[in-house]
C-alpha cells in the first residue's frame, strides 16, 4: 500500500492491530507490533527490518528488539488472528501446505540444501509448512511452523541451534507431524475444519492419514497413482483356526490394485464432466471417475470383522489423455453430490493467491534474522497484514489494493 492508501485506513489499522496485539502486557510492545504491521503494508521493495525501518523513519534496532529479543506470545496472537481469519473467510476447507525460503550460507534456522516445490529443485533454503483458511473467494494462514531437518539435530549441530536459539524441545520432525501439531493447537481454541485439503506430499503418507482420522477429521487428499486399494466388493476371508495360539485375522485373499489400475478398468467412460468453479472467461471443468475403494498399504485400520471402510478415489482424466492425470482419495460420507466431491478436491488453488501476496508484496521470505522464534514472530505478523488485506477487500467500505 502507497502511504497515502495506509493513511486512508488508518483507524481501521489501528482498531486492527488493538485487537492482535492485545495479549501483548506492554504498551510499548503493542505499539512496536503495530509499527511492524505499518511497515509490512507499506510498499517497498525489501521488507527486511532496516529497509522497513527506513520507511518508517525509526531506528532498525527497535524492530530488531521486538522480533528476536523481546518476550511476547506469538502463540496467542497467532491464536487471536485464526479467529478473526476465520471469521472473515468463512472457509469451505483448511488446507495444508508448505512453501520454500531460499537462502545464502547456513546460519539461517533451518536451512539445508532440501527440496523445494518454490525452487521446483533441491536447493539452499527453509520449509515452512502451514495451514490455511480457504473459500473460493478468499483465504489466509491459519498458523506456521519452521521445518527443521535432521542434520539440526545432534551435536554437530549444538552451535548453529545455539546461534539461532532454538529451543530444546524443538527438533526435527516430518512436515506431516507439524501440521497435525498445528491442527491440534488450534483445536485447542476450538477451531476445527469442515474438511482438509492437502497435496501428494501429505496426502500419500500413511501417518498423516491415520493421524487425521484419529481426530475425526473429514478430508480430500491428493495422491499418486500407484497408491494401492482393494475393489468395492471385497470382502475379507477368515481363515480356519487349528486350536493352536491366538485365532487367525480376517484378511483379504485379493490382491490389491493400485488405484491408476482400478480406474482404467472402470473406464473413463464410466465418469462424468464436472465443473467446480467460475474461471475469469468460462467455468473451470473436467471429466472425472468416481469410484469407492478400500485403501490398502500401510495402516488400514480394518473394523473387527477384518472389513476396510470404503473411501473415495476421485481421478481426473481430461479428453485426449490416455489415463488420469491426477488422483484423490476422501473419507467424506458416500452420498456427497459428485459437483461438491469434485469442488473440495480443487479447493487447494486458491493459497497459491496466498502465497503470491504473502512473498511478493508482505515480505513474507525477506526475514533475514537468525532466530528461531524471530522466523515465527514475522511470519505470523506477515499473516495479520495479509490477513487485514483480506478484511479490507472483503468490506465494501474500504477496498485494498493488493
Amino acid at each position: 500500500m502507497r502511504a497515502g492508501e495506509l493513511a486512508a485506513v488508518r483507524v481501521r489499522l489501528e482498531e486492527f492491530a488493538s485487537e492482535v496485539f492485545a495479549p501483548l502486557v506492554r504498551r510499548d510492545q503493542r505499539a512496536k507490533g503495530a509499527l511492524y504491521l505499518r511497515g509490512l503494508l507499506l510498499d517497498g521493495r525489501r521488507k527486511s527490518m532496516q529497509p522497513m525501518a527506513e520507511r518508517l523513519g525509526v531506528d532498525h534496532q527497535q524492530l530488531q528488539q521486538f522480533m528476536t529479543s523481546s518476550t511476547w506470545p506469538v502463540d496467542r496472537v497467532r491464536a487471536r488472528l485464526a479467529w478473526r481469519a476465520v471469521a472473515a473467510v468463512r472457509p469451505q476447507v483448511w488446507v495444508v501446505d508448505d512453501t520454500g525460503f531460499p537462502k545464502d550460507g547456513r546460519s539461517s534456522p533451518g536451512v539445508a540444501r532440501q527440496y523445494s516445490g518454490t525452487l521446483g529443485k533441491v536447493g539452499n533454503c527453509q520449509i515452512g509448512v502451514s495451514v490455511h483458511a480457504a473459500s473460493d473467494t478468499a483465504s489466509c494462514p491459519l498458523s506456521w511452523r519452521l521445518f527443521l531437518p535432521a542434520t539440526w539435530d545432534g551435536p554437530e549441530a549444538e552451535a548453529r541451534r545455539r546461534a539461532c536459539r532454538i529451543p530444546d524441545t524443538e527438533h526435527h520432525r516430518p512436515k506431516w507431524q507439524l501440521a497435525l501439531d498445528m491442527l491440534d493447537e488450534l483445536a485447542a481454541t476450538r477451531l476445527r475444519p469442515a474438511v482438509l485439503v492437502a497435496d501428494t506430499g501429505y496426502g500419500a503418507n500413511a501417518d498423516f492419514r491415520h493421524g487425521l482420522n484419529e481426530r475425526g477429521l473429514a478430508w480430500v487428499l491428493q495422491v499418486k497413482g500407484e497408491m494401492t486399494a482393494h475393489s468395492e466388493e471385497a470382502v475379507p476371508h477368515q481363515p480356519g483356526y487349528g486350536g493352536l495360539g491366538p485365532r487367525p485375522l480376517p484378511r483379504y485373499r485379493t490382491r490389491p490394485a493400485s488405484l491408476r489400475e482400478h480406474v482404467l478398468a472402470a473406464d473413463r467412460s464410466q465418469g462424468r464432466t464436472v465443473a467446480w468453479r467460475k474461471g475469469s472467461k468460462a467455468a473451470m471443468s473436467s471429466h472425472f471417475v468416481l469410484l469407492r475403494v478400500r485403501l490398502a498399504g500401510r495402516r488400514p485400520k480394518p473394523a473387527a470383522d477384518g472389513t476396510i471402510p470404503l473411501s473415495w478415489l476421485i481421478a481426473q482424466w481430461p479428453e485426449g489423455e490416455s489415463e488420469p492425470v491426477k488422483y484423490w482419495i476422501s473419507n467424506l460420507p458416500p452420498d456427497i453430490p459428485a459437483k461438491d466431491l469434485v469442488r473440495l478436491t480443487k479447493a487447494r488453488w486458491r493459497i497459491e493467491h496466498d502465497y503470491r501476496e504473502l512473498k511478493t508484496a508482505l515480505g513474507l521470505d525477506h526475514f533475514e534474522g537468525r532466530s528461531f522464534t524471530g522466523w515465527h514472530r514475522h511470519v505470523t505478523l506477515v499473516t495479520a497484514a495479509h490477513l487485514f488485506l483480506t478484511e479490507q477487500r472483503r468490506s465494501p467500505k474500504a477496498p485494498a489494493r493488493a
